[in-house]
Formats: C-alpha cells, sequence, structure tokens
C-alpha cells in the first residue's frame, strides 16, 4: 500500500470534530453571553453619552427631597411604661388562667381565652382606648384646637392614630407612646393616660370585694339609724321614769326598804314596851310613836300602793305610776311595786339598743375588712418608666428621604432615557409603535376637544376617522 502513494488519514482527535452536539452548545452559550455583553456596553455607554443629563436630575432630586424633608413637620415620641398588673385571685379557674398565662408562646393566650379569663393587661388596654379616657385628654389638652378639628369625634380619631398601647407578651410590660409636635405635650399627654388609667380602675373597680364593700357601707348606715333610734328610745324611757339601771336600783331599793323596814319593826318593839310603862302622852312615847309613823311612811313611799301598781300594764300607765306628789315629796326614784314592770320595759329598750349595737360593731369590722380587701384586689397602676421629654425627633426620617427621593429620582431618569432610546431605535413599521402613536393621538385629541378649541382639537368624525386607521402594510412601506 505504501508504494502506490496513497497516504492513510491521519485520527480524528479534535473534540469539536468527535462531538458537533457539544461544540454547538458551547458556539451557542458563547454568542448567547455575547449579545448580553454588548447589551450591556450599549446601555452603560447610552448612560454615559447622558450623564450630564443624569447628574443633573440627580442634582434637582437631591434638592427636591432635600426640600421636602425639611418641610415636613418634626414629630416626637414619648414612650410611658407600665408594669404588668398583680392578680390576685384564689379561684381555681383565675389560677388555671394566670397559669395559661405564663406559659410560653402563643398558647398561654389561647388557653386563658377558652377558660374566659382575660388579662388585667388586655383590660388597661381597653380601659386606655375609651372614649371616657380620650375625652377627659381632649379637653385636659385642647386637642380641638390643637389638632385643628371642630368635632370631638375627629379630634378623638387623630389622639387614636396618635396613639400607640402595645402589650409585651411574654414580659407582660405595656407600652403607651404619644406622637406629637410639641416633645412637651408629647410626654405630658402619655403621663396623663396613666393618670387617667389610675382613676377610671378606681371608678369602675367592679370585684366582689368592692360590691361586698358598698353593700356594708349602705348596711351600716341602716343599721347607725337603728341604734340611734333605740339608744334614744331607751334614754326617753330612763329620762321619764327616773331610771339608770333597773337591776342596780332594785337591789339598792331593796336594802333600803329592808333597813327602813327593820328600823320599823324595832321602833314598834320598843314602843309597845314604853306603852306599858308610860301613857300615850308621854314625850318618849309621842317621839317614838312619830318616828315609827315616820319610817312607815317612807316605807310606803318606797314601795308604792296596789292602786299603782294595778294601773300600770303599758308604758303610759307605767310613766304615771308615781304621781308627781311623790316627786314633789322628794321621790325622784320609781317605786318598788313598779319596779318589775319598768324592768321589763327598761330590759326590752335595752336589748334593742344592745342588739343595734352589736350589730353596728360587726358591720363596722366588716366593712374596714372589706374595704382593705377592695384595696388589694384593685389592680393597681405601678409606672415602669414615666414619659419623659423626648430630645430626638421620631419623624421625618431626613436621611432616608433624602436617599430615596434621589434614588427615585436618579432611577425614574435612567428608565426615561432607556425607553426614549428604545422607541427612538424601534422600526416606524412596528405594530406595537403604531399602536402607541395611535392611542397617544386619540387621547390628545380627547383632551382638547372636551377643553375647548385648540392646535389638537379635533371634531368627532375626525377622531371616528382616526379610529378606523389601519396600521400600514409591509408592501405599502417599502419603497
Amino acid at each position: 500500500m505504501s508504494g502506490t502513494g496513497v497516504k492513510q488519514s491521519p485520527a480524528i482527535t479534535d473534540p469539536e470534530i468527535l462531538e458537533p452536539g457539544l461544540n454547538g452548545e458551547s458556539t451557542c452559550e458563547e454568542q448567547e453571553f455575547a449579545a448580553v455583553a454588548e447589551r450591556q456596553a450599549w446601555v452603560l455607554r447610552l448612560l454615559w453619552d447622558r450623564r450630564r443629563s443624569l447628574l443633573r436630575a440627580g442634582a434637582i432630586g437631591l434638592l427636591a427631597s432635600t426640600l421636602v424633608a425639611f418641610l415636613i413637620p418634626k414629630s416626637y415620641t414619648s414612650t410611658a411604661e407600665l408594669m404588668p398588673p398583680d392578680t390576685q385571685s384564689s379561684s381555681g379557674i383565675a389560677m388555671m388562667a394566670a397559669m395559661a398565662a405564663k406559659a410560653s408562646g402563643g398558647l398561654g393566650s389561647v388557653a386563658g381565652d377558652l377558660l374566659g379569663v382575660k388579662s388585667s393587661g388586655a383590660l388597661f388596654i381597653g380601659v386606655l382606648r375609651s372614649e371616657t379616657s380620650q375625652d377627659r385628654l381632649i379637653q385636659q389638652f385642647d386637642l380641638r384646637k390643637v389638632y385643628s378639628k371642630r368635632l370631638v369625634a375627629d379630634a378623638r380619631t387623630k389622639l387614636d392614630e396618635n396613639t400607640s398601647i402595645l402589650e409585651d407578651r411574654k414580659s407582660g410590660i405595656i407600652s403607651v407612646s404619644v406622637t406629637d409636635h410639641s416633645p412637651q405635650r408629647a410626654a405630658a399627654i402619655a403621663n396623663a393616660y396613666v393618670d387617667e388609667l389610675n382613676s377610671l380602675v378606681s371608678e369602675l373597680s367592679t370585684s366582689s370585694a368592692h360590691r361586698e364593700r358598698v353593700f356594708l357601707e349602705d348596711r351600716l348606715k341602716l343599721a347607725k339609724l337603728d341604734l340611734d333610734d333605740a339608744t334614744n328610745r331607751l334614754a326617753q324611757f330612763s329620762s321619764r321614769n327616773n331610771t339608770l339601771d333597773i337591776q342596780i336600783e332594785g337591789k339598792a331599793m331593796l336594802d333600803v326598804a329592808g333597813n327602813l323596814a327593820a328600823e320599823m319593826i324595832a321602833g314598834q318593839s320598843e314602843l309597845e314596851g314604853l306603852r306599858q310603862i308610860y301613857t300615850d302622852n308621854n314625850s318618849r312615847v309621842r317621839s317614838l310613836n312619830a318616828r315609827v309613823a315616820e319610817l312607815r311612811r317612807q316605807l310606803e313611799k318606797l314601795g308604792g300602793t296596789e292602786k299603782k301598781v294595778a294601773s300600770g300594764t303599758d308604758l303610759a300607765l307605767i310613766q304615771t305610776a308615781d304621781p308627781p306628789s311623790s316627786q314633789s315629796a322628794g321621790m325622784p326614784y320609781p317605786t318598788i311595786r313598779s319596779l318589775p314592770l319598768l324592768g321589763a320595759k327598761y330590759t326590752d329598750y335595752y336589748r334593742r339598743a344592745k342588739i343595734q349595737e352589736t350589730v353596728f360593731e360587726l358591720l363596722t369590722e366588716q366593712y374596714e375588712l372589706a374595704k382593705v380587701q377592695e384595696v388589694k384586689e384593685t389592680p393597681s397602676v405601678k409606672v415602669l418608666d414615666p414619659g419623659q421629654v423626648p430630645e430626638k425627633r421620631s419623624f421625618p426620617p431626613r436621611m432616608l428621604i433624602v436617599f430615596l427621593g434621589t434614588f427615585s429620582v436618579l432611577s425614574i431618569s435612567v428608565m426615561s432615557v432607556l425607553v426614549a432610546e428604545r422607541w427612538r431605535a424601534a422600526d416606524p413599521g412596528d405594530p406595537r409603535k403604531i399602536l402607541a402613536q395611535e392611542a397617544v393621538t386619540t387621547l390628545k385629541a380627547h383632551f382638547f376637544s372636551r377643553n375647548g378649541t385648540g392646535p389638537g382639537a379635533k371634531s368627532a368624525e375626525e377622531l371616528d376617522r382616526l379610529g378606523d386607521l389601519q396600521p400600514p402594510s409591509s408592501e405599502s412601506r417599502k419603497p
């Protein structure tokens, strides 16, 4: 074979020849990469050529955004933080709710809602957002004039927009933030929210201890009236019948009556002995006889008569058991025969007064305990951080406004340059360009026709004719 002079073909080792498919894919990727690079270079060159206009637009955007940032009124935010309220309830459901509220995550609040027990923090937030609290603040700071609102409802809405009340789920701390153009007024309103919360919680406390205290207070007033009435009746009865203590008076009167009776018996015995010796005209007999008679009168006066006792069965007769003559005769005290009836009535009045006194003492003790319990159960507002006068503004963020304004103007300028260049470079026969031109022309004509005659005004027939225009065909665009 070598002698014939025919050369053998060399072995094919080129990968591009062995794998035409891979070679084709590599070529397409390189072409796409070259097209993307060419597009990027075209965009960058276009922007570089228009750099002056872009820089001018950026400077205008910077100046405009800076002007806007400094023209926006400054606002200040003051925040007051409240400690979580104490839960001092001994009921089983309240304890379960408290344990559920301390659970991690959102499961605690869900469990508390299922148990039907709301936290005091949510109650505090509701009180702070109530119309009563907001109306008091509006009246206190004259917020209708501050917010330039004629109606209280509008001022209330503006105050609600400027107020943020949040509760931390984990710690339970309540934050009251108030935003205002005046830093002093913002701090004053934030602290006034806390004062109104204290006032309303005290006024609207509906705990069981509060209801018990109110009931005992009303009952104590009635018991005081009953005690005064019973005491007055006892005093009037004692004053009319000259009695202070029936038992002591009765014992004393019985002792006196016994002594008088003993003296009278001794005098009678001595008188009978003298009569055996002397006549009745004897001076000693007459003297002793007079003494015995006086002792008998005193004893009868002290004991009273049966007629006086029989006539006294009620209070009116008891009060007249001793005739005025006995008092004028030096008997300021009741007789022994009237003591049982007077003692029964006196005991009745005394018992009533003593019962009312005991009831009043028990109610007073329970009333004091209920007041202490009410103070314990009333949720107290503990201020963690009072509202301070803010030193820095909270709005507007001037640097952010300047940056966003400049960036927006530059972005719009770049987009407008790219769109304008693509519009200019587009084929005049492109249907999309033709449709856009027709739409712009129609809108201009319609606008000028509605605003009067002008250079762009057209009649209805022209508009209809313009709407019936068709895009030119490819043959008509050929030279």
